[in-house]
């Protein structure tokens, strides 16, 4: 995979819905480079979603802004995976590849390569979308927004409706994400998964480096 080099900042942040109405957050000030990750945790109603949506530039702050010297997509990963269930998750993975105007023998060479850095070298054997499992279908989204090789991956709850064994794959896939140069953000309430990030922004005090 090509490495993206860059950073996204934050600066001054603050956001609320309307003049009067309470502020979700105030005076976010972070940054994250490519190749680092960045956990965003909180109580319900704190904002988390709602910055996921600002950093990717659908929402505009109220104050403060936001540079990004990284050129290239931002992909989102959803709480729900959703695939084409009698498809092979191999062929979930090399649907962006195609598009793009790959042959289907490269496409499903790079989806293999993709398999593997988020854990699944098993699923070269052809298995359905649906025969997997909720761990198994979450990394699988996870290698197929990066088979678009985003700049930005913007991950919500991965791990909400999991298992902790499922859990832990998918906080280490997330890690190994990260060292590919992408910039990764993810929402969150899972302690593993914040403990696998490079830094935490927990909404309502300060961003924590680690």
């Amino acid at each position: 995979m090509q490495v993206i080099e860059g950073a996204v900042k934050l600066s001054g942040l603050g956001h609320r819905f309307t003049a009067t109405s309470h502020w979700l957050y105030r005076n976010i000030d972070l940054s994250i480079a490519s190749g680092e990750s960045c956990a965003i945790t909180g109580p319900s109603g704190s904002g988390k979603s709602t910055l996921l949506t600002t950093i990717a530039g659908w929402v505009t702050p109220t104050e403060g802004h936001i540079e990004k010297s990284i050129s290239g997509t931002t992909q989102w990963v959803f709480q729900n995976p959703f695939g084409v269930p009698k498809r092979s998750a191999i062929d979930q993975v090399g649907f962006p590849l195609i598009a793009r105007g790959e042959s289907p023998e490269a496409a499903d060479l790079v989806s293999i390569e993709l398999c593997e850095l988020v854990g699944l070298s098993e699923l070269r054997d052809g298995r359905p979308f649906h025969a997997l499992s909720g761990g198994e279908a979450q990394r699988l989204m996870l290698a197929r927004a990066l088979a678009t090789n985003p700049a930005m991956l913007l991950v919500d709850e991965p791990t909400a409706q999991l298992d902790r064994a499922s859990a832990r794959s998918v906080n280490s896939a997330i890690s190994a994400i990260s060292k590919t140069g992408t910039v990764v953000i993810v929402a969150s309430h899972d302690p593993e998964t914040i403990a696998a990030c490079n830094q935490f922004l927990d909404l309502g005090k300060r961003s924590h480096p680690k």
